[in-house]
Order: C-alpha cells, then sequence, then structure tokens
C-alpha cells in the first residue's frame, strides 16, 4: 500500500483542486459593472482568484471597506444563484490523488479563503466528501475567519479535533496567500503551477509541482 511522508494534507480549492474561473469572472463581470467599475479580462483573473474577495474588490477596484462589504453581498447572490458549481470543474488527476491519499489513511482538509458554504457544494459536486475528515473555509462575511493563515490554523485544530496526527502537515495551493498562511503556521507548502498566480508566488514555497504526477511523486510512494 501506498504511503505517504506527511502525517495529514491540507488543500487549498480555487487553483488547486477546482478551476472555478469561468463562473468567477462572470459574476466579476455583473458585480463590477454594477458597481460602475470596469469588467475584468480572464488575463487579471490572477488578482482575483486567491484572496478574499473582500480584499480584492479593495485592491482591484479601490473600494472602500463599506463599499467592498457591499459588493461582496452582491457577489454572493450571484453565486448562490448559481448555486456554487456551475462551470466549475476539477483538474485533471488531483481527484484521484486525494482518493489515493485516503485510500493510504492519511487525513485531509480543505483549507480555503473560500466561504465555507461554498467549499462544500464543490466538495459535496464532485463527490469528494469521503476523502475529507473536514472541511474548512471562510466565514460568510469574509472578517471572522478569512486570512490564510487563520484558516490553516483552524483546520489543524479540526484536524486535531477529530483525532488526526497533525505532526507533520502539508499543504497544497497555489498562491503566494497559500505559501505565506503555511509558513505562519510552520506547514511546509507545495506550491502547484496550474492554478492562478504568477511563478515568482511559490519562491517561498518548500517544493513545486508543474503536474499532477509531480504532485502525487511528492506525497505518495
Amino acid at each position: 500500500m501506498p504511503s505517504s511522508p506527511y502525517s495529514c494534507v491540507l488543500w487549498d480549492v480555487d487553483g488547486t483542486i477546482a478551476d472555478a474561473s469561468v463562473g468567477i469572472l462572470r459574476r466579476l463581470n455583473v458585480a463590477l459593472t454594477h458597481f460602475g467599475h470596469s469588467a475584468p479580462t480572464r488575463e487579471q483573473l490572477v488578482h482575483w482568484i486567491g484572496p478574499p474577495m473582500f480584499d480584492s474588490f479593495q485592491a482591484q477596484a479601490a473600494m472602500t471597506p463599506e463599499q467592498a462589504t457591499e459588493a461582496v453581498a452582491f457577489y454572493r447572490t450571484l453565486g448562490k444563484a448559481d448555486g456554487y458549481t456551475t462551470d466549475v470543474s476539477t483538474y485533471p488527476g488531483v481527484p484521484e490523488i486525494i482518493r489515493d491519499l485516503h485510500d493510504a489513511g492519511v487525513p485531509q482538509a480543505t483549507a480555503s479563503s473560500k466561504p465555507e458554504i461554498q467549499v462544500d457544494a464543490i466538495v459535496d459536486f464532485f463527490e469528494l466528501r469521503p476523502y475529507f475528515l473536514t472541511t474548512v473555509g471562510a466565514t460568510p462575511d469574509e472578517a471572522t475567519l478569512a486570512s490564510k493563515t487563520d484558516i490553516v490554523a483552524e483546520a489543524l485544530r479540526r484536524l486535531a479535533e477529530r483525532g488526526a496526527d497533525v505532526s507533520r502537515p502539508v499543504l497544497i495551493g497555489d498562491r503566494h496567500h497559500d505559501v505565506e498562511g503555511g509558513n505562519a503556521n510552520g506547514v511546509p507548502v507545495i506550491f502547484v503551477e496550474w492554478g492562478f498566480s504568477d511563478s515568482h508566488e511559490g519562491d517561498e514555497a518548500a517544493f513545486r509541482a508543474a503536474s499532477a504526477d509531480d504532485l502525487r511523486a511528492l506525497l505518495l510512494s
């Protein structure tokens, strides 16, 4: 049976497990136009996907915190109408790695900046629920629990609460927020290169994976 050098695995979702870019771009177009801003191009999505939307509306659209709160609420109504899984796909080979880690007895959790209700919808839609011991995402307000540092800490806490060994964790993600959140918690990060990032964002990661095969080799032997 395959084994892993890690006692538990934490997964980012957007850009790591799932590609939700088509729906995100469509909803951003509607939301930003609604509030009088220019719609982003697909190339500009790299600046939106990863951080909490509350932060992105401020950083990318120069909104005040109050305006960003209103924009996030509007954006989330669009996502709810979509059912959170419209135009979402998984990256080739990733669900199989999640399944094989579970079969090898490795506890897994999500550690996503997406609201947890959306994380749960994606996990359930792609029938990945049996492979995760817990799913962790941001709180609906994206303020109480929003930073990747806090989300990684919460994922480790929930895993430990459920009896998992968290002595040798690893986080898999595609943005510098993942690297920073992992490093802040003493968790090594595997930076996957198929997500929405500039290559330099993974400079402080422990490892890089350009493909699912690369990732599997780092996680299972």
